[in-house]
């Protein structure tokens, strides 16, 4: 019988054992090439590194380390209120596990759709919710993300590669026959060659495209994959609920800025028309905040639930998921951050 695990290192030193040569579940994820992920990424399966020489999957750390926070201690104590709402959910806390997919082939680790189901219900359990995603090995017939959402009653949101309008069109119905809270294509995984390679070509999509989408669905839609403000505005004229802005972990081009120097300039753009997701970077609640500071309404987290739901199922999730809770709730409250409409630029150290 595995053991259980009743600590977040427990959980980490057990996804160190299943992911070994993969993944060493280092204390500072960063994407540099002293870590196992990057050095041996280059010209091989990308695993769980960054492409090319790691420069993005950089970027998003380094853009997320150079933000400092102004300290606050005088005035009455509190405690932090991180409860939110997205998209009509209620949540204790704004951070999602992020679509991620393809665990099984790490080291035939764990069943893909036991994967997936882990991650929903770790999320739930944490009082939040998961986001699922879509690969090679995924077919419409048999779909890991969606066999594990109806599993849990429809409580997540799947995110699709940017297939064909047809085949989208009918992983999108099975959605809604599911109950899934909404639905989203992955635009930044239009360069997958791997996809084209197992006979599941994917495509960029145009405006039209995903206006298309909106159309046909009942379900709030999401655009993941923008960096550029000018697309998160065409996108916000499609129809679409919300913008994941994302570099795709630093895993589908390198050398792009970094999620947290793009997203005050795509919030800006925007305004408040539409819910913005960040993700790219993340590692604690601290990180969490800062993203929130800059124009996140919710922070999504990759990389940490693939290690927490290899390592020990769901209960790894919800472990992880409430350590960034902890973490988030004291960078809140060591900033005067009484509630999360508190989260805003202010918070943050400007030198000019």
């Amino acid at each position: 019988m595995e053991e259980v695990p009743g600590t977040l290192e427990q959980v980490r030193d057990m996804a160190r054992t299943k992911l070994k040569g993969i993944c060493a579940a280092y204390p500072s994820c960063d994407g540099n090439f002293d870590k196992i992920c990057q050095r041996e990424a280059y010209g091989k399966p990308i695993g769980l590194g960054g492409a090319g020489q790691g420069r993005s999957f950089r970027a998003n750390t380094e853009a997320l380390a150079g933000i400092e926070f102004n300290m606050s201690v005088l005035g009455d104590h509190f405690e932090p209120d991180t409860s939110c709402s997205f998209l009509g959910v209620d949540l204790k806390f704004p951070v999602l596990a992020a679509s991620t997919a393809g665990a099984q082939k790490y080291n035939e680790a764990l069943d893909e759709t036991q994967f997936c189901i882990s991650v929903l219900r770790g999320s739930k359990e944490a009082g939040t919710m998961g986001l699922r995603g879509d690969t090679w090995f995924y077919t419409r017939e048999d779909h890991p993300s969606l066999n594990a959402m109806k599993a849990c009653n429809g409580y997540g949101i799947p995110i699709f590669k940017p297939r064909s309008q047809d085949v989208l069109k009918k992983l999108v119905e099975t959605a809604e026959e599911y109950g899934c809270k909404a639905v989203g294509v992955d635009l930044d995984g239009c360069g997958s060659t791997i996809m084209a390679r197992q006979g599941q070509p994917v495509f960029k999509k145009s405006v039209k495209d995903i206006e298309e989408l909106v159309r046909f669905t009942s379900l709030p839609f999401i655009a993941k994959g923008i960096m550029m403000p000018e697309e998160a505005q065409k996108c916000v004229d499609a129809g679409v609920r919300v913008v994941a802005v994302s570099n795709h972990g630093g895993r589908v081009l390198d050398s792009t800025p970094g999620v947290a120097t793009v997203l005050p300039m795509i919030r800006k753009k925007v305004g408040k028309s539409v819910i913005l997701t960040a993700d790219g970077g993340v590692r604690t609640g601290y990180d969490v905040l800062k993203m929130l500071a800059l124009g996140a309404d919710a922070v999504l987290l990759g990389r940490d639930i693939i290690r927490a739901a290899v390592g020990a199922g769901s209960l790894g999730v919800k472990l992880h998921l409430e350590h960034v809770h902890k973490t988030l709730k004291k960078a809140m409250f060591m900033t005067g951050t009484k509630n999360l409409k508190m989260a805003d630029s202010r918070i943050l150290f400007n030198q000019n």
